[in-house]
């Protein structure tokens, strides 16, 4: 088969390196890429936001299959145009990915079939949201309903700083995303992400792994798109596991199919796991970012054929198998990340780095430039490894990154610490 898969992250390079280890690829292209998945595809100047440039290159290229990673083009309703002109294409279409698109039709989703989810209220101006957050109290949480690129969500410990969420969302910090905003109770627990493919009618769970959201050390500091992670997740059991199944992924794709927009794709659930039991907190669309990337590791089954069963509505009779050992992420970001950062910083020691046992680099946001690799995006490196065990793995990655020489870099020193103590008690 000849697949184009779509983006230039992370997640990207993770299921291009995935992707090119399948029997089935004869050919894969990478648009736009980055450094690293210069390895693994041959990477093209396309614009994704351009579907009609896509389809010209699908067609010119008796392309297959495209694979689309990031949330933006799915939004944008690219699968719906691709499926108009007989392209196989693995996400969900425009109406479903509203899932992650927005944030008040997920909340009315949970709301509709009974999902188990936070109180919230939507808002389209400011006053009103003011009331509310006022009436309510903090700790609260205020997003932009629409996507901003995993930093629209402010989770308020105080009233004053619910307040200024709202102002800088109402005064247009997110652009047109936050032109409504959804305020939602504030749900204390352990935040875990659960990831499930789907194909209409069928969702078969993918392993557990949990994502560290915060920019710094022991959760401190801004939100970011993730700082690392690691699978499995202790803390998913499988009592756990099946009621995230029974009570929120298959109601969720059940009343996706009964509304007449049919969820195909990877469903991201973002699930805190509470004294009450396991409450969703939003979806995404496609598969995590740093989270796919242990995923991957961890994924024993060539991933070409799952793809396609999810588009072609084959996955009842489908089956995952998955390496036990666990898998661990560090993410190396350039310093002043989320807020302002400088591109173009120069990274060296990579192959170094690459020759610890049981790791593997995936490029996040770097381009290559007169044979050196540099930094371009906030976000940059990932640093994975596996292990027999969690301490394992993260001992490996760290090990990794420190032989990793970038100065204007940073990354969280304690990813995967709590399973890394629950590992300890245990032992």
């Amino acid at each position: 088969m000849n697949i184009l898969l779509l983006g230039s992250g992370g997640r990207e390079h993770a299921l291009a390196w995935k992707i090119a280890a399948s029997p089935l690829v004869t050919k894969l292209w990478c648009a736009p890429g980055n450094a690293g998945m210069a390895r693994e595809a041959e990477c093209v100047a396309l614009n994704v936001a351009d579907h009609a440039a896509v389809i010209e290159f699908c067609k010119r290229n008796a392309v297959d299959l495209v694979v689309v990673g990031p949330e933006t083009p799915l939004a944008a309703g690219i699968v719906d145009d691709l499926a108009a002109v007989g392209i196989k294409a693995f996400g969900p279409r425009k109406q479903a990915a509203q899932l992650e698109g927005s944030k008040g039709f997920t909340k009315d989703l949970c709301s509709e079939f009974n999902i188990p989810t936070g109180a919230y209220r939507r808002f389209d101006n400011a006053n009103d949201a003011l009331a509310y957050v006022r009436a309510q109290g903090a700790p609260i949480v205020v997003k932009a309903d629409g996507l901003a690129a995993g930093k629209g969500v402010v989770v308020a410990k105080t009233l004053a700083d619910a307040e200024a969420a709202i102002a800088m969302m109402f005064e247009g910090a997110f652009g047109a995303a936050g032109t409504e905003v959804v305020i939602e109770e504030y749900l204390s627990g352990r935040e875990i992400s659960f990831f499930a493919l789907c194909d209409g009618e069928t969702a078969i769970p993918l392993a557990s792994a949990q994502d560290h959201k915060r920019a710094f050390d022991h959760d401190e500091g801004p939100n970011t798109g993730g700082m690392g992670a690691y699978s499995p997740t202790p803390f998913v059991t499988p009592e756990v596991h099946d009621q995230i199944m029974a009570r929120i992924i298959l109601p969720t794709i059940a009343g996706m199919k009964s509304r007449g927009t049919p969820f195909k794709g990877v469903l991201y659930a973002g699930v805190m796991l509470t004294a009450q039991g396991p409450k969703l907190f939003e979806y995404n669309v496609r598969f995590g970012d740093p989270e796919c990337q242990v995923l991957m590791l961890r994924m024993m089954s060539d991933i070409v054929p799952a793809l396609l069963a999810a588009i072609d509505g084959q996955l009842k009779n489908f089956d995952l198998r998955w390496y036990p050992e666990p898998a661990l992420t560090v993410v190396m970001a350039a310093k002043g990340y989320p807020g302002d950062y400088t591109k173009g910083t120069r990274i060296d020691g990579l192959d170094d780095a690459a020759k610890v046992e049981g790791v593997e680099i995936f490029h996040a946001g770097t381009v290559a430039k007169d044979g050196a690799v540099l930094a371009n995006g906030g976000r940059v490196l990932n640093v994975c490894a596996m292990g027999k065990t969690v301490t394992e793995a993260r001992d490996r990655a760290y090990q990794a990154v420190d032989r990793i020489k970038w100065p204007d870099g940073f990354c969280r020193r304690d990813i995967a610490s709590q399973a890394v103590e629950a590992e300890k008690t245990k032992g």
